[in-house]
């Protein structure tokens, strides 16, 4: 398989880090959205990572797509959420709310490098909704004792949420001081302590 994009992005790294967790090789292909789109539009006229290529040639975009092969490729018994019912919705509404936090983060690094001038009631709007988010996130997880979101065993949830926090942080640095989201801090630490997300990773570019 060959995994199209930079680890700097949360959806990229999120995707290299359940691929590592599920001991699937891959090709890495570190194609950025800007300086190299022509390469990438080659197996995704969006031009948009991550962008993944199957053995077969068959290409799949979207990291939520690319998850749901994953996890259909190894099975449930070892896919990283759960098949159905409460405890599914559940961590896919964590899921879902760290990839939009990583989206208003990203959208964030677009309006001040790509705009100018920069809209400012659109960065208020991305820095409210990212404050909301992991407010919301902060108290969810300080409320649980468990090593992970949802168990002893680490889920997309987790991955989701770290790589997003990872990015937040990088990208966006004294906006948002990590010292009012504790149990985010910890949980981000705990996750980034394991070997795939000390192997997938890139410090942040600038586009």
């Amino acid at each position: 398989m060959i995994l199209i994009g930079q680890f700097d992005s949360p959806f990229v790294r999120r995707v290299g880090i359940t691929m590592r967790l599920y001991g699937i090789a891959f090709e890495h292909r570190p194609w950025s959205v800007f300086r190299d789109a022509g390469q990438i539009a080659a197996y995704n006229p969006l031009r948009r990572v991550p962008t993944l290529v199957l053995d077969d040639g068959e290409v799949l975009v979207d990291s939520v797509t690319i998850l749901d092969h994953l996890d259909e490729a190894v099975g449930p018994a070892r896919a990283m959420i759960a098949a159905g019912g409460p405890a599914r919705r559940q961590a896919l509404r964590v899921a879902a709310l760290a990839t939009g936090l990583s989206d208003k983060s990203v959208s964030l690094v677009y309006e001040r490098v790509l705009h100018q001038p920069v809209s400012q009631r659109w960065v208020d709007r991305c820095v409210e909704q990212i404050t909301a988010v992991m407010d919301a996130l902060d108290a969810d997880r300080a409320g649980r004792g468990t090593p992970f979101w949802f168990g002893a065993a680490i889920g997309h949830a987790d991955i989701a949420v770290a790589c997003a926090i990872r990015f937040v942080i990088e990208a966006h640095g004294p906006l948002f001081a990590m010292a009012r989201w504790p149990a985010l801090a910890s949980h981000a630490e705990r996750c980034e302590a394991l070997e795939p997300f000390r192997t997938v990773v890139q410090p942040f570019l600038l586009p």
